[in-house]
């Protein structure tokens, strides 16, 4: 079993210096609103990914009026421990450590601790842009291929590079493009590479949605989902070609698996317009659920589960088969957000599951 067993944040957020030790599978963090309890979730994640699940720069993890941060994590798997140091240092320079020696890529830790959230924001997901379902993917993705994981972060770079070029080609007047076609050579290995795994994944991981909406549903309510990618129907390579003139004139790449999404439709109409919200909750929770799954079955062990303020999203229905999955039927660590304890004690007592509850 994946267990994190103590937690320490030093100037994380809203935390000056505070420290946990976390003795049961389930752990509920209650207080009112604004005492911190999604950012304890959030330094749980931090530690298993490197990065923030809500920050998309590292100085916005720090405390306000403060320069740098720490977090520390003992984690056991496997009956053997491991002490995790995230470390953002006064001049913004981060580094990353596993039982004292430093990473020289964070990118070597990503999947080593599998983690899933859950937060409402999350909604984005099933009703957001495409962007949302990209990096739902590569987000699961990434915790197990680490193919993936390197070819993810070459295409970035070289997606970066090319459009930079574009604009420069367009500012300058320039029409050699021996530059541009040497970045394609590399940009079509990269992402042929991302498209042939986003194709395998997706033909396991949507049959496993459609199952869990099933079962919470009891109804699939003609929900379908497909994987839409541009490579599904032309080569990269002659995409690129076939979108250089178009390219130059609006300074970006617009062929690439940059546009990927997961299509979702419901009774052959999109779905985030004909949805209730009811099957919005209840898509993402299938969602989730099938992440939950996807990991376990590749890491050979049970994700942590971060449940950031369910209850004020789920009705009893979906809350009872989120949290008999979760906390009863697999073996895993469930930290859960509320600013009621003696509604998520009672919920507890009821599922019958030992807990621990930490009070801000």
């Amino acid at each position: 079993m994946l267990y994190l067993k103590k937690i320490s944040l030093f100037q994380f957020k809203n935390y000056g210096s505070n420290s946990w030790e976390f003795t049961e599978a389930v752990t509920g963090i209650c207080g009112p609103n604004g005492t911190g309890k999604t950012n304890l979730l959030d330094a749980i994640y931090y530690l298993c990914f490197t990065k923030s699940y809500f920050a998309r720069q590292d100085t916005f993890s720090v405390q306000q009026g403060k320069k740098g941060m720490r977090l520390e994590g003992l984690f056991e798997n496997n009956n053997q421990s491991f002490e995790t140091v995230a470390i953002l240092r006064e001049n913004n320079k981060k580094e990353f450590l596993l039982d004292q020696e430093t990473y020289k890529k964070f990118s070597e830790h990503i999947g080593r601790f599998p983690c899933v959230m859950i937060a409402p924001d999350d909604a984005a997901i099933v009703v957001g842009l495409s962007e949302e379902r990209r990096r739902l993917i590569d987000t699961i993705l990434s915790q197990y291929n680490a193919t993936y994981l390197e070819a993810l972060i070459q295409y970035n770079k070289l997606l970066q590079q090319r459009n930079s070029l574009l604009k420069q080609i367009a500012g300058t007047g320039q029409h050699d493009i021996t530059l541009l076609e040497a970045i394609d050579t590399q940009f079509v290995y990269y992402g042929s590479i991302i498209y042939q795994h986003r194709k395998k994944f997706t033909i396991e991981f949507i049959p496993k949605i459609l199952e869990n909406y099933q079962l919470i549903a009891g109804s699939g309510d003609g929900i379908s989902i497909s994987y839409i990618s541009q490579l599904n129907e032309n080569s990269f390579k002659d995409l690129l070609k076939a979108s250089l003139q178009k390219d130059m004139l609006l300074q970006r790449t617009n062929s690439g698996i940059h546009k990927d999404d997961l299509e979702i439709t419901m009774q052959e109409n999109s779905f985030k317009n004909r949805a209730s919200q009811g099957q919005r909750k209840t898509l993402l929770l299938a969602i989730k659920l099938a992440e939950f799954s996807v990991l376990k079955e590749q890491k050979k062990v049970a994700p942590i589960m971060l449940l950031d303020d369910v209850f004020e999203k789920l009705d009893e229905q979906r809350m009872h088969q989120l949290f008999y999955i979760v906390c009863v039927q697999e073996n895993c660590q469930v930290f859960i957000t509320d600013t009621h304890a003696e509604r998520l004690s009672n919920y507890l007592k009821k599922m019958q599951v030992n807990f621990s509850l930490i009070t801000l």
